[in-house]
This record gives structure tokens, sequence and C-alpha cells, in this order.
């Protein structure tokens, strides 16, 4: 018995030594796998910081586009408005010059010019008039104010116009106001 009590006590270092062995072994690579797990956490942090940063840099853009797509509708509408404005101006100064005048025919004949040019210059803007006595009522672009029976008219005419209707293209600026016959 006592050579397997020194057997036994010889096998106990080699053993120890051993599972210190496997210990230190299993040690290094739970710590290879936490380096490896870390680096796998700082590139996620990476790149979820880039895509945050790819975010911020978009919404940026995008808050620039519509900033800059603003004032470029404001300077469009701008623009429209001073060419339509400039379009009337010389209309204006002629009535400004027509006041002026004491003679009744001069005023007449300066007066009828003046309504000339505004028929010409809502020509070159694409401005149309319709309104017109005779014409079928139409409640897309007239307003009737008032009802009529006069059997010389058709159901549905117009009978008398009291403002004239005025649209552009299909769109319908300002209605004419009209008395509709039967």
């Amino acid at each position: 018995m006592e050579k397997e009590t020194k057997k036994v006590s010889a096998d106990k270092p080699q053993k120890a030594d051993k599972a210190e062995k496997a210990l230190k072994k299993e040690l290094g690579d739970l710590k290879g796998e936490i380096e490896k797990l870390k680096a796998e956490a700082n590139d996620a942090i990476k790149d979820k910081n880039e895509e945050h940063d790819k975010y911020l840099r978009i919404m940026a853009e995008y808050d620039n586009y519509r900033k800059r797509a603003q004032k470029e509708k404001d300077a469009v509408y701008s623009d429209a408005y001073s060419d339509v404005i400039k379009a009337y101006l010389p209309m204006y100064d002629n009535l400004l010059r027509a006041a002026q005048f004491e003679d009744g025919e001069a005023l007449s004949d300066g007066i009828k010019k003046i309504i000339a040019q505004f028929s010409e210059i809502n020509e070159k803007l694409g401005i149309t008039e319709f309104g017109c006595e005779g014409e079928n009522f139409d409640p897309t672009k007239h307003e009737a104010v008032m009802h009529t029976e006069d059997p010389a008219l058709g159901e549905n005419v117009i009978a008398k116009v009291f403002q004239k209707g005025y649209a552009i293209g299909e769109k319908v600026i300002r209605y004419a106001v009209v008395r509709v016959a039967n």
C-alpha cells in the first residue's frame, strides 16, 4: 500500500498542474473572447456613430433643400407678381394723363384707348374675358344675382352682365356677375 500512496501523492501534483494549465488555457481563451467581443462592440459603436452622422448630414441637407426651395418659390412668386404690375403700370400712367383732360371728347377717346390697352395687356398675360349677353349661363363661370322672365331669350341665357369675368386658362380669376333669363 505504501507504493500506492506514493504513486497517488506523485499523481496529485501532476493533476493539479494539468488542472492549473487547463484553467490558464481556459482563462486565456476567455480573455481572447473578451477582447474579440470588445473589438466587435467598438466596431458596432463606430458603425452606429457613422450612421448617426450620416443621418444628421441628410437631415441638414434636407433642411437646406427645403429652405432653398421656399426661397426659390418666393422668388418666382415675387417675379411673376412684379411682371404683372409692370405690365399694368403703363395703363395707370395713361389713366393719370386722361384725368388731366378737361375736354369731354378727348377724355372719352383717352379712356377708350386705355380700355384697348387693358385688353392687349390681358391678352399678353393669357387672361381671357367672359360673360356676354346671350351666352348660356354656366355656374362654374358665372354668378347669377338676378333672374328675369324674357320670352325673347332662351332657358338659362344671360340677359344682362353687371361685371365681366376673367380666367387664366381653366382657372377662373373672377366670376362674371349676371342676370339670367327664364
